[in-house]
C-alpha cells in the first residue's frame, strides 16, 4: 500500500545523470588515445546529442549509423562503434542517489521512473541495474516516441499510471524537462548531487533517514 505524503502520493524520477552515470566519453577516450581534443570535436560535430536524441525519440539505430555514416564516411569505424560498444559508457549507478531510493522505497513512497533513452539500449540497464525494480513502472521515451520535454510524453504519464500531477514529485537533472514537468502542473525538483535531492525531499516532506548535509 502506497501512501501520501504532504500531498506527495509518488515520485517520479530521471534514470541518466539521476541514478545512472552515462557517458560516450567512456568508450571514445578508449578509442581517441590521448587525443582528448579530437574526441571532443568527433562528440560535437558526429555524434552528437542532437544526433543521440533522435535514438531517444524512437529513431532505429541502424538508421542513425547509416546517416551519420553518410554524412561522415571518414568516422564510419567510431560511428559504428556507439551502437556496438555502447554498453561502455555506462559507468554505472550513483549509489548516492540509489541509496534515497531505497529510502523512499522502504517507506512506502510510489516510484515510477520517466527516462529519454532509446528502446534498443534500455534493455542494458533493465539488466545490469537491479534498483530499477522498485518502480512501479518505468516509462521509456524510445519505446513512445515522444520525449521529455514534450507535454505529451507527461500527459502519457499521468494517465498510463493514474498520476494526479500535484500530487507528483519530479526529479531530473536538465532544467528544461524541470521546466516542463512544472508547465503540466508537477511539483518538481531540479537534481545536482544526492545531498542537495535529500534537502529537497526534506523540504517536501518526504521521509529520507539519510544525512541531509
Amino acid at each position: 500500500m502506497h501512501k501520501e505524503i504532504n500531498g506527495i502520493d509518488t515520485v517520479v524520477f530521471d534514470l541518466g545523470g539521476v541514478l545512472v552515470d552515462w557517458n560516450p566519453r567512456y568508450l571514445f577516450r578508449k578509442l581517441f588515445v590521448n587525443d582528448e581534443a579530437a574526441m571532443e570535436t568527433f562528440l560535437a560535430d558526429v555524434c552528437n546529442s542532437a544526433w543521440n536524441e533522435r535514438q531517444d525519440r524512437g529513431r532505429t539505430w541502424a538508421e542513425a549509423i547509416e546517416v551519420a555514416i553518410a554524412e561522415h564516411p571518414g568516422h564510419a569505424p567510431h560511428i559504428r562503434a556507439y551502437r556496438e560498444r555502447w554498453v561502455e559508457m555506462l559507468g554505472g549507478a550513483m549509489d548516492d542517489t540509489v541509496q534515497v531510493l531505497d529510502e523512499l522505497h522502504g517507506a512506502g513512497v510510489r516510484l515510477i521512473a520517466l527516462t529519454n533513452w532509446s528502446a534498443e539500449t534500455f534493455p542494458y540497464a533493465r539488466e545490469r541495474f537491479e534498483f530499477l525494480k522498485r518502480f512501479e513502472g518505468v516509462l521509456v521515451s524510445g519505446e513512445e516516441n515522444l520525449m521529455k520535454p514534450e507535454p505529451e510524453i507527461f500527459q502519457l504519464l499521468f494517465s498510463r499510471y493514474g498520476l494526479t500531477p500535484a500530487r507528483t514529485l519530479f526529479i531530473d537533472d536538465v532544467q528544461k524537462n524541470v521546466d516542463a514537468a512544472i508547465g503540466e502542473g508537477m511539483q518538481a525538483v531540479r537534481f545536482s548531487d544526492a545531498v542537495q535531492l535529500r534537502r529537497a525531499l526534506v523540504r517536501h516532506g518526504l521521509p529520507v533517514d539519510g544525512p541531509v548535509g
